[in-house]
């Protein structure tokens, strides 16, 4: 499924349509034109029929200074997506909660997402702010380390314990994720939440700026 996050700059006029039309029309030219695999269904439950252009896509906007147009594009793999969850701590859980959640993610995620994968991890804000941390994290260079030294650290403590599974690529092996990347927000005085976003080894993502 196409994931996109907008960046829209205050000063900036649109024209001539709707920017989320025109992102949907961009992701139908794709996938038609490109021979890609169309796999979203219109309504989710009871009909469940192909759109046959893999749209419409889920778009995040922020509004940004300036009068630019950033588009970040992920296309999201559903095997790893079926595997992500959140976790609803409380702050008293600390650290070591935060790790146990996330490994617990992982551990039930197993083999099925195809790894080795690539773990976005969303701490803060509400249940699904926290989800949308976990998304932006994927966007991330996998070389790429948190600014804060503590989150930094927690990253790499997180990808040596999933490394430690033994869950590795296909039958078993000692590299089970690639990289551990981790965003956060302000929160709630009673919460902790934690989400868990999880991507295959193709962690495909693309950003222009007009």
């Amino acid at each position: 499924m196409t994931i996109v996050f907008l960046e829209v700059g205050q000063d900036l006029h649109i024209t001539g349509g709707l920017l989320e039309d025109a992102v949907n029309a961009g992701i139908s030219k794709g996938y038609t034109e490109g021979y890609l695999r169309k796999s979203v269904v219109g309504e989710p439950l009871f009909n469940r029929v192909n759109t046959k252009d893999n749209t419409p896509g889920v778009i995040y906007t922020k509004i940004v200074a300036g009068d630019k147009l950033k588009i970040t594009v992920a296309p999201k793999g559903f095997g790893s997506e079926n595997k992500s969850g959140v976790k609803m701590l409380v702050p008293a859980d600390g650290v070591e909660g935060v790790k146990k959640a996330v490994m617990d993610i992982i551990l039930h995620a197993s083999m099925n997402p195809c790894p080795p994968m690539v773990v976005g991890v969303g701490i803060g804000g509400t249940m699904d702010r926290a989800a949308l941390l976990s998304k932006l994290a994927l966007t991330r260079s996998v070389d790429e380390r948190n600014p804060m030294p503590e989150y930094a650290k927690l990253e790499g403590e997180l990808l040596e314990l999933i490394n430690q599974t033994g869950i590795g690529p296909q039958l078993g092996g000692n590299t089970s994720a690639l990289a551990v990347n981790v965003e956060w927000g302000p929160t709630h005085i009673a919460g902790l939440p934690v989400a868990v976003t999880i991507c295959c080894h193709a962690m495909r993502h693309k950003q222009r700026v007009l």
